[in-house]
């Protein structure tokens, strides 16, 4: 009797083992066969200043008024501090930004999503957001609202990128097979790339709304799975020197590490002169970084920015 106890419990165990490699094979082992071009991860870089003078004046003035990037911030109504303060803060210099939750909270003017699970707020704030502004908008920015982001950089970076293209990038990260981008830096998609999503969010086989069977994997490698299907590979973003430019800490503790790790060198060792985002910050962080990246001013100094992106008409940006 024990031992065939014993061995039912064996079998239980090796079948359950089995099933999880099974999912785990599942999430990662797509794509390969169904990409539908060569469009392969690498790491992109930043424009640099000289490219952007070749430019002639006018068409870098045109450029600086027709860019324009939609940004979707992903909320719980618990986070009511943070809520308030990126509304007050970073979210004033996108062309538009609007927030996702699970309720619909008035005084934020929130879209509720009626659902507390990240990954089907996430899918339905994609979807929300390419059937009203498809036409509208070439670039669309999700973020989380601990990040703090820098969006004249963002457009910087994304200058010379053709939004036609499946562009899926920030900060990535490798987990088995699978490179995704991880949410707490942001996550940019081109309307290529959300047409492409969305064409699989209809299809469970690709795109389930759930996880795996034994286990749920987080939000955004739920995502690159979807967009893998898609062939839409993660992009990690850099500067000219390599540097990334989605950040998935805060400046305190890059500061932090880097008085630890290079002492002799704490600014070039911190971060990236054109930082896109940093994550992981307090509501009175946020209006910190708001004084030091947009306020704060050295008198007589002028800088010879190639470019200029105006706020949007009506914004109350700083």
């Amino acid at each position: 009797m024990l031992s065939e106890s014993s061995s039912f419990l064996k079998g239980v165990m090796l079948g359950s083992i089995f099933c999880a490699l099974i999912t785990m094979l599942g999430h990662i082992k797509i794509g390969h066969g169904n990409r539908m071009h060569d469009h392969e991860h690498h790491h992109l870089q930043a424009p640099n200043k000289e490219d952007i003078l070749k430019i002639s004046e006018d068409e870098r003035m045109e450029l600086s008024k027709s860019f324009q990037v939609y940004c979707i911030i992903l909320v719980k109504p618990k986070d009511v501090s943070l809520w308030a303060a990126v509304k007050e803060t970073w979210t004033k210099h996108c062309d538009k930004a609007e927030f996702f939750s699970s309720e619909n909270v008035k005084v934020f003017e929130s879209i509720n999503m009626e659902t507390n699970d990240m990954w089907l707020m996430m899918r339905k704030a994609y979807k929300y957001a390419f059937d009203k502004y498809r036409d509208q908008y070439n670039w669309f920015f999700l973020a989380r609202p601990t990040t703090f982001a820098i969006i004249e950089n963002l457009k910087y970076f994304l200058l010379k990128k053709d939004p036609s293209q499946p562009f899926y990038l920030g900060h990535t990260v490798k987990s088995g097979d699978l490179e995704y981008v991880s949410v707490e830096g942001g996550i940019v998609l081109s309307i290529e790339s959300m047409k492409r999503l969305n064409s699989l969010l209809s299809v469970p086989e690709k795109c389930p709304e759930q996880g795996g069977m034994i286990w749920k994997i987080s939000e955004d490698k739920q995502l690159a799975v979807c967009l893998k299907y898609a062939g839409v590979f993660a992009e990690n973003a850099e500067d000219s020197e390599g540097k990334d430019v989605f950040n998935t800490k805060s400046v305190g503790l890059f500061i932090k590490e880097a008085m630890t790790n290079q002492p002799n060198q704490v600014v070039e060792g911190c971060c990236s002169d054109m930082a896109v985002t940093f994550n992981g910050l307090t509501p009175n962080q946020m209006h910190v970084m708001m004084y030091g990246v947009y306020r704060l001013r050295a008198f007589g100094h002028i800088f010879n920015d190639a470019l200029v992106f105006l706020p949007p008409n009506g914004s109350d940006n700083d």
